[in-house]
């Protein structure tokens, strides 16, 4: 019998989206499945903001991987067309901005379904912010103004996704408020400059490219208080 295919999701708080350092991108190429990926940038979230693919191409144009973009709000590839690109990835970088936007159009366009057999397939999906809370369950999410929960996601990570947890005025009450409710499954909570591989739903790796960085993870037990436990994680250095 063969082996079976690890399915695998990173968040990544930080990045080229915000570090000059690029240890969380270095670390994310790392575990790509071929030693010269094919690494895929999903802009949706930002409206596939042109500086946004400007900045991932900088980034990741001189490393050790082919680089390319996705973009929806103008689409170029018909569906057969679509399907082969992404199942070709091996890397899928989802980028920051409004989640339920971009699980709106990913639905709209079946890049959802697409993404799941890549997954599955061995493709690694990893992003920041909403392109980290798109793949829970559910997430805290500032999508409609207001800090609030999303029941809403690709559920390929169990639970919830809290990004920015140490860096966003109200991040940390508004999330274990949510748990502690029950709006929102026992989940991850990320600090800026975290990086958290999961394999099969339970995390292998957590790094960090700053000492005081993070990750929690966050439950209620019976009596709706909520526990929040940090994690080790590994100092990222150049």
């Amino acid at each position: 019998m063969g082996t079976a295919t690890a399915r695998r999701v990173a968040l990544v708080a930080g990045g080229f989206s915000t570090d000059e350092d690029g240890l969380l991108d270095d670390w994310l190429l790392t575990h790509a499945r071929n030693p010269r990926p094919k690494v895929c940038f999903v802009p949706t979230a930002s409206g596939d903001a042109p500086a946004y693919t400007d900045r991932f191409l900088h980034a990741f144009t001189p490393r050790d991987c082919e680089p390319s973009v996705l973009p929806l709000f103008r689409r170029e590839l018909d569906d057969e067309s679509l399907r082969t690109f992404l199942l070709g990835q091996d890397v899928v970088y989802v980028g920051g901005g409004n989640t339920a936007n971009l699980l709106a159009v990913w639905r709209a366009h079946g890049v959802d379904r697409l993404l799941r057999e890549a997954h599955a397939h061995g493709t690694l999906l990893c992003g920041i912010s909403a392109g980290a809370n798109c793949w829970a369950d559910g997430s805290h999410t500032d999508s409609f103004g207001p800090l609030t929960y999303l029941q809403d996601g690709l559920g390929l990570l169990p639970g919830s996704v809290c990004p920015h947890y140490d860096s966003e005025p109200g991040r940390r009450t508004s999330y274990r408020h949510a748990v502690a409710s029950g709006m929102l499954p026992a989940g991850w909570a990320v600090e800026d400059g975290v990086g958290a591989l999961f394999t099969d739903g339970h995390l292998e790796e957590a790094v960090t490219r700053s000492r005081e960085a993070r990750l929690y993870r966050v439950r209620a037990d019976a009596h709706d208080q909520v526990h929040e436990e940090a994690l080790p994680c590994r100092l990222l250095s150049n």
